[in-house]
């Protein structure tokens, strides 16, 4: 009997891992016959599980949706990255489901193996989130506990590929995990530069994570805001500062390619980079609100260089597009 049931599960989580499977893939993947499957769908079906199947050479079987929602299966990978998922938008990454999120990471922890928890806990303890035009977000007052729970950590070799294509090995004490945008940013000090740097994960092979332990420093802002505005302007060869004469929530949606920060109720502050003046310039009009550039000058007279060429382009009189004289 424990056999047969550590074998439904192991379907079980087969048909969760693909839309479909025909009978002699499962069979094979079983180490089964194909009438021992049958039977075991049709035990899974007496669970309540709807598995559907085809009849014919082309035919396999599917699990559909059902009235209740099943267990899931998930092997380790899954588990770190659904609970890493959950705890950024616990984080308020995601506005409205922070409390939902928490209760969920709160069930997958208690059934996560010990090892995993760990590890998921591990990861947690120094990931960031931030949420449009805030600064990153954690449990109220878990930071110090979370690290105080970890040991010393310990430097990592890895190597990285920078944005023209240039691939070099660094040695980093890493810091936090920060998620801005669509992807995850680790904030680490550099022990060669002797600085803080800013890596993005998917551009790392980590080599060595099992260097020398190190007392964690403190990096110059949170971690969430320095890795913003780095990804957003500090990187770039033109920058801008722009006084919104809107709420942050209005611009939100750029918050992936600049940091954002609320000064009012009808007001905030975006400061972003680009490395080309026209390219900033072309976003800076895209923000579909009224807007003044305050720092440096030079997006402010590109500004109007573009919206002079868009004019003459629609056919309206030079200088005519913003109110102002045509920049150069």
């Amino acid at each position: 009997m424990p056999e047969t049931s550590a074998r439904l599960l192991r379907l079980l989580s087969l048909l969760q891992s693909r839309r479909d499977w025909t009978g002699p893939e499962l069979a094979e993947r079983l180490d089964v016959t194909a009438r021992t499957v049958r039977r075991d769908v049709e035990r899974l079906r007496a669970l309540g599980y709807p598995v559907h199947a085809t009849p014919g050479p082309a035919g396999g079987y599917r699990l559909g949706a059902g009235a209740a929602l099943p267990p899931l299966l998930l092997d380790d990978e899954e588990a770190i990255a659904v609970a890493l998922c959950l705890r950024t938008g616990a984080g308020g990454s995601v506005e409205g489901i922070e409390e939902t999120s928490l209760r969920a990471l709160a069930k997958l922890e208690q059934v996560l193996p010990a090892r995993l928890r760990r590890r998921a806990q591990a990861m947690e303890a120094v990931a960031v989130s931030r949420p449009a035009g805030l600064s990153g977000r954690r449990r109220p007052g878990s930071a110090d506990r979370d690290r105080r729970r970890l040991p010393r950590p310990r430097t990592a070799a890895l190597d990285y590929r920078a944005h023209g294509g240039a691939v070099g090995r660094r040695t980093v004490e890493p810091h936090s995990l920060v998620h801005h945008g669509r992807r995850w940013y680790l904030l680490a000090w550099d022990t060669d530069r002797q600085d803080w740097r800013t890596f993005r994960v998917d551009r790392m092979d980590l080599k060595s994570p099992t260097g020398p332990r190190f007392t964690p420093r403190r990096p110059p802002a949170d971690a969430a805001s320095y890795v913003a505005h780095g990804v957003t302007s500090r990187a770039y060869r033109h920058q801008a500062v722009v006084v919104v004469h809107a709420p942050a929530e209005a611009v939100a949606e750029y918050a992936a390619y600049a940091t954002v920060e609320s000064t009012g109720p009808d007001s905030c502050v975006l400061r972003a980079g680009s490395e080309s003046l026209d390219a900033l310039a072309v976003s800076i009009g895209m923000l579909g609100v009224d807007c003044e550039v305050r720092e440096p000058l030079e997006p402010a007279e590109r500004l109007r260089a573009v919206a002079d060429r868009l004019a003459r382009a629609a056919g309206a009189p030079r200088g005519d597009a913003a109110g102002a004289p045509p920049g150069p």
